[in-house]
């Protein structure tokens, strides 16, 4: 962890002013329709789920993904159930996030859930996985050696407690503790698979222990996939000397501060857009078609709104249509159509 006193970088200071003001605004942002704010937690839940596999390779068909998050499916492949357990893991931090605990057992169980039914999930690694980079020939090198099997649970638990000393004892901001934390688990490099998502889990929960609970509205995830290059960079630049407790922790701790103020910022305008009389899941599907790629199939959006039924996403294309908001060529399944803006 840190120094008892650290010097506070004036950008780190500044994300830290920002987002103390937006958790003073949460509660007025969750008195919204009920309804409305179902449909966000609905669609945060699929983008938690997807983006966060996604970052560590883990895909699954776009059709299959509200099967696999609301259904009992019969899992086709290995990708869709773990999938399904980061969706299991979500569901215990958003029901029970009171009550766990930020310990070794809570680390140990978050495995378990995301990595399903693998030989090895919620057991530490056995042997040495060091961080690999590839070089443009080919060529492989240790960029970074992580924590040794033997001292992993050692490692583990005293990082756990002193994050929870580290809190009761208030000399140093809860927030940078927050993001100090992410950075040591992931340099601690537990497990052999799914540190990446684990860590993206002790956020969330680490985030709703402090108060700060955007993250049951807006993906998490999804926003450090959008900024994925630069989540590696702080993470290679942030790890370096850390064995050593010579590393420079605040370029990733700005990150992951970062991360928090656009989903904040994302939350505060979805709200605002939300306040109009279109309803939620209008909003949703308007945002896609803000992002998605011209010309584009019905079945491209529907699978950028994986919360909202295609039968709602085709009323509400005719919709735009009709005020010349989108135009379509072709009909059935070779249509393809355009989003011409606001």
């Amino acid at each position: 962890m840190l120094d008892k006193h650290p010097s506070i970088p004036m950008a780190t200071g500044w994300l830290i002013a920002n987002l103390t003001e937006y958790r003073g605004k949460q509660e007025l942002f969750t008195r919204q329709s009920p309804q409305k704010l179902k449909a966000l937690r609905e669609h945060a839940l699929i983008e938690s789920a997807v983006s966060s596999n996604r970052i560590e390779g883990v895909e699954v068909d776009p059709t299959r993904i509200k099967i696999v998050m609301f259904g009992t499916p019969i899992y086709k492949d290995r990708n869709e159930e773990e999938v399904a357990g980061y969706r299991s893991a979500l569901n215990w931090i958003h029901s029970e996030c009171k009550n766990i605990s930020l310990s070794e057992q809570t680390v140990l169980r978050l495995h378990t859930l995301c990595r399903g039914e693998i030989w090895d999930a919620g057991r530490y690694k056995e042997k040495p996985v060091d961080i690999i980079e590839l070089s443009p020939k080919g060529e492989r090198t240790i960029r970074f050696k992580t924590v040794s099997p033997k001292e992993t649970p050692g490692a583990v638990r005293e990082l756990m407690m002193e994050f929870d000393e580290g809190l009761r004892n208030v000399r140093i901001h809860p927030l940078i503790l927050l993001a100090a934390l992410n950075l040591d688990f992931l340099c601690i490099h537990p497990f052999r698979d799914g540190n990446g998502r684990v860590s993206r889990l002790l956020l969330l929960l680490s985030c709703y222990r402090l108060g700060f609970e955007v993250g049951r509205y807006i993906s998490l995830e999804r926003i450090i996939e959008q900024n994925k290059e630069r989540y590696y960079e702080t993470l290679r630049i942030s790890s370096e000397g850390w064995h050593q407790r010579k590393h420079d922790p605040w370029p990733y701790i700005n990150y992951l501060l970062f991360i928090l103020k656009e989903a904040y910022r994302e939350f505060e305008a979805r709200v605002g857009e939300m306040e109009a009389p279109r309803g939620a899941k209008m909003e949703l599907v308007l945002d896609a078609l803000k992002k998605i790629q011209n010309p584009f199939s019905l079945s491209e959006l529907e699978a950028d709104c994986p919360g909202v039924g295609r039968e709602w996403i085709q009323t509400i294309l005719g919709s735009l249509k009709k005020n010349n908001r989108v135009v379509c060529v072709g009909k059935g399944r070779g249509a393809r159509w355009t989003f011409l803006g606001e």
